[in-house]
């Protein structure tokens, strides 16, 4: 049965890809060119079409002045990166049973990917009941014993007690309500429901420069969200990806069942490469959809390139941000084979706690007080700006507090005098602020400072990376190595002219090539080249939350006595 493009999208499962369509009418009814982020490309009726993917291009917003019942006023078109923080208004709409929630709402392995749902009426598991209200959380999907269920969490005493739901699992299941904020982006890649709208409230708007004047001024009020999506497809005798918006007035057909899916040429993403055996490689793939990018190696994957994959693998990069007070601060990942060196910066430590974390036992830790701080007790130290201290190590020390005497953690250090050193305590709730001193000159390799110090540790590059024609590290007033992070890369060369090899990351490549041939003769890569890799500020948070997920942050500071 014929429907629109935009209902047949809206009702897809990303599971269910690909698919394959005939164009069955619409305004391409006749035939003629179309053009969509400079792909060309003709829909007549009778065309068929393989649909590899989807994804949201843009938000059209209803906009309701009051509450996310009243009528909305006009709509607008927001791009996904238009500025403002949204908290999101639980849908009113019920499910019916875990398999629609895991049809329509995106689980996945992040916390965005972990939404909540209460039933309505008790639920009965083998050994466990869940309650009625209470807060379910989904963390993923999965085959258990041949039959697909939803891995769960629920909450009791501060304890979480995992369980898995059928997927065949009965019942009324509402969303609950979420306190959390999130960017427009966020939203739109997994707070939008299949088949559904999306109702958000404006918590904070972020002024950006014309883009604010989008929505009314002083808006206060909510916003109804639908998704337009961008499609991605593959046509019969084209060797390239064309994108279609999912709004076009045509109508399509799913002929899938009944067509040999085989007669299209197989895009592959870079993931799907990567999930390939070891045993597959080399192999030489040509590049369907390259990324945009003049320098190398980015150069050698234009469309129309043929490119040998070497082999994949895990590889370090130590994650780096420049020393910058303004927001334009540029993010890096640093190959442990940079060729560069660097010196050391000093520190900045707004609490006595923090010295205590960064104190270490190869050398003994100088610092200067930028801020004073009177201390509530005879028996501590009082600082004034300027006073410089060696870190000596955490102890505790009784204080006088309400005519008694109690046990508190402190910093004991040295102060620094004219001509000689007073030992003196800090308490290590001191909230004032300490510069590092450095005393130590030496010049050190990236390998170095990761095996000797540790992170987050702040340089500047002394000697550049003269290995290659522009080190963009070295104009950087100042970096901070955050920390050290493995991901996952390919190693790959130009099929007609393998002079050198070059690392390119999975995860944030968008790729899509198209398999010639595997086991190739050349096993042997030609010399590797790694390059510093500059992230943008989306992907630089991306690593923060996910790459380093099982790392624990630190304590929190001990409370100042009251």
């Amino acid at each position: 049965m014929a429907s629109t493009l935009e209902k047949f999208i809206h009702s897809l499962d990303l599971r269910a890809l690909p698919r394959v369509l005939q164009i069955q009418s619409g305004i391409y009814c006749q035939g003629s060119v179309y053009e969509m982020f400079g792909n060309e490309c003709c829909l007549s009726t009778g065309e068929v079409i393989k649909v590899i993917g989807f994804k949201i291009n843009k938000l059209i917003a209803s906009i309701c002045e009051n509450n996310e019942g009243s009528q909305f006023s006009f709509k607008v078109e927001l791009p996904l990166n238009f500025p403002g923080l949204y908290k999101v208004v639980a849908d009113k709409t019920p499910y019916v049973s875990i398999e629609e929630i895991a049809r329509k709402v995106s689980i996945g392995p992040t916390r965005f990917g972990h939404p909540c749902f209460y039933s309505t009426e008790d639920i009965k598991l083998t050994n466990f009941i869940i309650k009625h209200g209470e807060q379910i959380t989904f963390s993923s999907v999965e085959e258990v014993n041949g039959t697909m269920a939803v891995n769960c969490v629920v909450v009791r005493n501060n304890q979480p007690h995992s369980f898995t739901l059928p997927l065949s699992q009965q019942g009324e299941f509402y969303e609950c309500e979420d306190d959390q904020i999130y960017t427009l982006k966020e939203i739109a890649e997994w707070k939008i429901p299949k088949c559904r709208n999306r109702i958000v409230k404006l918590s904070n708007t972020l002024h950006v420069q014309d883009s604010s004047s989008l929505l009314p001024e002083n808006f206060d009020g909510y916003l109804i969200l639908r998704p337009v999506y961008e499609v991605q497809a593959v046509m019969k005798f084209r060797k390239d990806i064309v994108h279609i918006l999912s709004d076009l007035d045509v109508e399509v057909k799913d002929i899938t069942d009944c067509y040999d899916i085989g007669s299209f040429l197989q895009p592959l993403s870079l993931e799907d490469i990567f999930e390939r055996t070891s045993k597959e490689f080399p192999m030489v793939v040509e590049i369907m959809e390259g990324p945009s990018g003049s320098q190398k190696p980015y150069n050698l994957l234009s469309t129309g390139k043929e490119i040998v994959i070497y082999k994949k693998y895990q590889a370090a990069r130590v994650l780096a941000s420049e020393m910058r007070s303004d927001s334009s601060k540029r993010h890096f990942l640093i190959p442990m084979s940079y060729k560069g060196k660097f010196k050391r910066r000093p520190r900045e430590f707004p609490t006595a706690y923090d010295l205590e974390i960064a104190r270490s036992e190869k050398e003994q830790l100088h610092v200067v007080a930028t801020k004073a701080f009177v201390s509530p007790h005879k028996e501590l130290f009082s600082v004034s700006v300027g006073d410089q201290f060696l870190v000596q190590q955490c102890q505790t020390s009784e204080v006088l507090y309400e005519g008694r005497k109690k046990l508190i953690d402190v910093l004991a250090c040295e102060q620094i005098l004219s001509d000689s050193y007073k030992k003196v305590l800090l308490p290590m709730y001191m909230e004032g602020g300490f510069v590092e001193v450095i005393h130590d000159k030496k010049q050190y390799h990236l390998s170095e400072i990761c095996k000797e110090f540790h992170l987050p540790f702040n340089v500047k590059v002394s000697v550049r990376d003269l290995s290659v024609e522009e080190d963009v590290l070295a104009a950087a007033p100042g970096l901070q190595f955050e920390e050290e992070i493995t991901d996952s890369y390919l190693l790959i060369s130009s099929a007609s002219s393998p002079v050198e090899s070059w690392e390119i990351p999975v995860y944030r490549l968008n790729m899509l090539v198209h398999l010639l041939s595997k086991g190739v003769q050349t096993v042997v890569p030609p010399v590797t080249r790694t390059t510093v890799e500059e992230v943008s500020k989306e992907e630089y948070y991306m690593l923060r939350r996910y790459e380093n997920i099982t790392l624990h942050p630190p304590p929190r500071p001990p409370k100042k006595p009251t």
